[in-house]
């Protein structure tokens, strides 16, 4: 049987996408096409791969049981094909996509693209705003690099840990909180407060902590961004928990006060995502170093 190179990369992209439509976004064909190579890979290994569960698709056994191998053989395949030259940083031309948390490219943002032009002039950042709902981009490699504090749960996304920053709270210079006694858990409660939340969340873990003290606080608003949330702040008496490395510029810019968190809170962790075929690029690996350096200075320095 002659072996058709163009089924492992079908098979790679079913396995990962989970459905016939999302297959061939990405490897730019149409529905009709990929459905047909998901045909002729069935009669081929004799295993449905894929299969219908209610409005979705979901892999069999044997292709979960393959799924790995299938993307490190198309790695070796690729590999051979094209076999990797030196990275040639001064020629390289290449726009890199860039979906991070609002507060992470305001602050971070700078001190990498300083970097890359420093050492890459040909490449260009395009920084993305998140988005109100998970979307799956960064699998389909329309997003090349991912910076929040979620660590992505799909097997074929990487995900490292670039750093850490304590939770403060964050209130305008003259709210009564601002000067005085300390800050406890039940003046913190007694607050009116903004979350942020891309998704319009009013409750956050804060709230979680403030249950185990048998305390709730009154969330007035959910703003789509941190930068929102902050100017909510200013003019006003609410009160708002953000990442302490987040809150230089606020505080410098905006005239704000900043107090520490009077809860038993966990540190908001930076996570560092990409897709896995990525993971042998060199021009990615190169851009994944520099993002690393940039969003661990910005964690080191709260």
């Amino acid at each position: 049987m002659q072996l058709d190179l163009n089924l492992l990369s079908a098979l790679d992209a079913l396995l990962e996408e989970g459905s016939v439509a999302g297959a061939a976004a990405r490897l730019h064909v149409t529905a009709p096409a990929m459905s047909r190579s998901l045909g002729r890979i069935r009669r081929t290994t004799g295993d449905q791969i894929l299969v219908r569960t209610g409005r979705t698709m979901t892999p069999t056994p044997y292709a979960i049981a393959v799924r790995e191998q299938v993307h490190e053989l198309l790695h070796q395949v690729q590999g051979v094909l094209a076999p990797s030259r030196e990275l040639d940083l001064g020629t390289l031309e290449r726009t890199f996509t860039l979906r991070w948390h609002d507060s992470l490219a305001a602050l971070c943002g700078p001190a990498l693209l300083t970097a890359v032009r420093g050492q890459a002039p040909g490449v260009r950042l395009r920084f993305l705003a998140e988005a109100s709902v998970d979307t799956p981009e960064l699998r389909r490699g329309e997003v090349d690099l991912e910076a929040n504090a979620t660590r992505p749960s799909a097997p074929d996304i990487r995900a490292e840990s670039v750093g850490e920053t304590r939770l403060v709270v964050v209130m305008r210079q003259g709210h009564p909180l601002a000067r005085g006694r300390a800050v406890t858990a039940e003046r913190y409660a007694a607050a009116e407060h903004v979350t942020v939340s891309r998704r319009g969340n009013l409750s956050d873990a804060v709230d979680d902590a403030l249950a185990r003290l048998g305390l709730t606080r009154r969330v007035v608003a959910a703003a789509p961004t941190e930068a929102a949330a902050l100017e909510f702040v200013r003019g006003s008496d609410l009160l708002i928990c953000v990442p302490e490395a987040t809150t230089r510029t606020a505080v410098t810019d905006l005239g704000l006060t900043v107090r520490p968190l009077p809860l038993e809170l966990p540190s908001a962790p930076v996570y560092l995502s990409w897709h896995q075929r990525y993971d042998t690029d060199q021009a990615h690996a190169w851009l994944r170093g520099l993002a690393r350096t940039a969003l661990a200075g910005c964690a080191a320095s709260s």
